[in-house]
């Protein structure tokens, strides 16, 4: 109880003590913290300082112990109780905290006084604090001292500094020099390469020099061979100026000559204009004479080949037919009677004649279209008597129809007119009626998608189809593939008189333009050729559903043809020509600017002897009309 008193004030003396030398040790250490603020480079030179001491910064050494003197202090007053002794470890931190303390200074800070002093009681508390004021004493005698020798290094850092300054500035010399030398090297080797290119230049001048003498040497000994050659040039010369003078005499024979001739060549030329002129107006008046509309009949061969008996053809007119029609006796009591149907048409092809004889005998008519006229020709008769074999033919040449042949012809014709300076271009088209609907049979789009047509008339009285495929075509090749294109799209079904039917009337269409530049002559023309569906019977064809629906229409637009031949017969003032799309299409080719031909098609059979008498009937009525004088389409 009475120690009570004491440790209080113990405590209290320790206090302000330890408060004192902490105030000391700020008054001490603040300088030396100054003057570090100030001078923040001077830790480079501590390690030179490192190197010479053989020991640890002592900067770094100082600093420690000056901040952590009050604490030694407060582990010194945190001691004074009696029960326990934690001086010695508080000591042994507080000299590991600081960068200077060394080990053997922890074990002597722990006995009172020093070296031999015998260690003091726990509760000799002033005796410890006295022990440790000197322990200070000795921290800032070292700290002055290490102070003293950090003001001697910086002194020798500012020294080595200016130092290495006065090295960087002769080594910044030196290296100039060495780039002024090596500029001087880089410019000694341009000279000695300068100099070893000018002596190759000097050895490869005297090698030319050399050659150039034995060169000249040698031009000396040509220019003595030319002279000589020269006289005997000048000689020649003159020989030939006065075989000149001679030739200029002959040439100007010969311009005065080729002069008349080119005179005659172009009289020639007009000449033969006219003539070309002059043959399409004979041929024109030829084919007038014969008629703007013919009719020629084609008789079908048997099956078994020969001909019917109910079919004459007299040897001695290729115009007339007759049928011959047996009829019996109602009553039995009189002979059966023969009835005779005679008809006259243009020309008259039998079983016999082949296809290259048809055609010579419209081939004159073909010309026509290259000579600027509208040309139509179509092929009219029952189903299966040969009117698609009349205009198409097959695909061997001697089998081949009307249309091969006459593009053929047109080509050909136009060929040899480009002698003549006549330049052509085509346009072909194919269109079918089908049903009393326009189809392009040269369409190649999809189905669903195929656009719909309608017959137009321009101002010009010509007719055209909208949305029609024209295609150019510049040779007969091409023509062929569109025909053959144009076969495969057409309608065709199978009835009970004809495996193949046409079901269709198809439309063939070559627009035909001319040029003669030279001429200043224009001409523009149309070649139709048109393959008509065959009239049919129900009772014969037995065609039901889709077929009867297909074979109404077809006789529908025949008999809307065969009203329109009348109308044009009997040249009454309105003709129907829009009872049908046939006769609308045709408009032109009946009684329009054009030259017509017409081939009826019969049948050999017995069983057909109605269907050929109504063919031939309405054949007869055709040729029997008179429609306008056809006329050039010329500028």
């Amino acid at each position: 109880m009475s120690r009570l008193p004491v440790m209080s004030s113990s405590k209290r003396v320790l206090g302000s003590s330890s408060s004192s030398s902490s105030l000391e040790n700020g008054q001490d250490f603040a300088p030396a913290q100054k003057k570090l603020r100030k001078d923040p480079e001077s830790v480079k030179p501590q390690a030179a300082a490192t190197v010479i001491g053989g020991k640890r910064p002592l900067v770094a050494a100082t600093r420690a112990p000056l901040s952590r003197t009050v604490r030694g202090v407060g582990a010194a007053t945190v001691a004074v109780g009696p029960s326990r002794g934690v001086l010695k470890p508080s000591i042994a931190s507080a000299a590991a905290k600081g960068g200077n303390v060394k080990q053997p200074a922890v074990s002597t800070g722990t006995k009172a006084g020093g070296g031999g002093a015998p260690r003091r009681q726990a509760w000799d508390l002033k005796g410890k604090v006295s022990d440790m004021e000197g322990k200070i004493r000795n921290y800032q005698t070292k700290v002055k001292s290490v102070n003293q020798e950090n003001e001697v290094l910086k002194g020798s850092m500012v020294q080595s500094q200016t130092r290495v300054v006065e090295v960087e500035k002769q080594l910044e010399k030196q290296r100039n020099q060495i780039r002024e030398y090596e500029g001087e090297l880089q410019a000694l080797s341009g000279v000695r390469d300068e100099l070893e290119k000018v002596s190759s230049d000097k050895d490869t001048l005297q090698k030319e020099l050399s050659n150039l003498e034995v060169k000249y040497k040698v031009m000396e000994t040509l220019r003595d061979s030319q002279e000589t050659e020269l006289q005997t040039l000048k000689m020649k010369l003159s020989v030939q100026e006065s075989t000149l003078a001679r030739l200029q005499t002959t040439l100007r024979d010969t311009e005065e000559e080729v002069r008349c001739l080119k005179e005659t060549v172009a009289q020639q030329k007009d000449e033969l204009h006219a003539g070309e002129m002059e043959r399409r107006r004979l041929h024109n008046t030829i084919q007038e004479l014969k008629g703007n509309i013919r009719v020629f009949c084609r008789v079908r061969p048997l099956v078994d080949g020969g001909l019917s008996k109910h079919i004459q053809l007299p040897d001695s007119d290729i115009k007339m037919i007759t049928l011959a029609k047996t009829e019996e006796s109602h009553t039995g009591k009189t002979a059966d009677t023969q009835k005779n149907y005679n008809f006259s048409f243009d020309r008259v092809f039998g079983p016999k004649a082949s296809q290259q004889e048809v055609f010579e005998e419209i081939s004159l008519l073909v010309q026509s279209a290259l000579d600027g006229y509208n040309v139509c020709c179509f092929a009219y008769g029952q189903t299966g008597s040969g009117k698609t074999y009349t205009m198409e033919g097959e695909e061997f040449d001697d089998s081949r129809g009307v249309i091969p042949r006459a593009v053929q012809q047109i080509f050909k014709a136009a060929e040899k007119l480009g002698a003549q300076g006549w330049e052509f271009t085509f346009t072909a088209s194919f269109v079918e009626i089908y049903n009393e609907t326009l189809r392009d049979l040269l369409y190649t789009g999809k189905a669903n998608k195929r656009p719909e047509h309608e017959i137009r008339k321009s101002t010009n009285n010509e007719v055209t189809i909208t949305n029609l495929t024209y295609e150019k075509v510049s040779n007969e090749d091409q023509v062929l593939g569109l025909i053959a294109l144009a076969n495969q799209n057409r309608s065709t079904a199978q009835t009970a008189q004809n495996d193949r039917s046409s079901r269709s009337h198809s439309v063939f269409q070559l627009d035909i333009e001319g040029v003669n530049a030279g001429r200043d002559v224009k001409c523009k023309s149309t070649l139709c050729l048109v393959d008509l569906a065959g009239s049919e019977r129900m009772l014969k064809s037995q065609s039901q559903g889709e077929r009867f629906k297909e074979m109404t229409a077809i006789n529908g637009s025949l008999s809307n043809l065969g009203i329109v031949i009348a109308a044009l017969a009997n040249k009454e003032s309105y003709v129907p020509y829009r009872n049908s799309k046939l006769t609308y299409l045709l408009q032109g080719c009946l009684g329009g600017n054009s030259k017509t031909l017409m081939f009826v098609n019969i049948a050999p059979e017995t069983d057909s002897f109605g269907e050929t008498l109504n063919s031939l009937r309405f054949a007869s009525k055709v040729n029997d009309c008179v429609i306008g004088t056809a006329s050039a389409n010329r500028k």
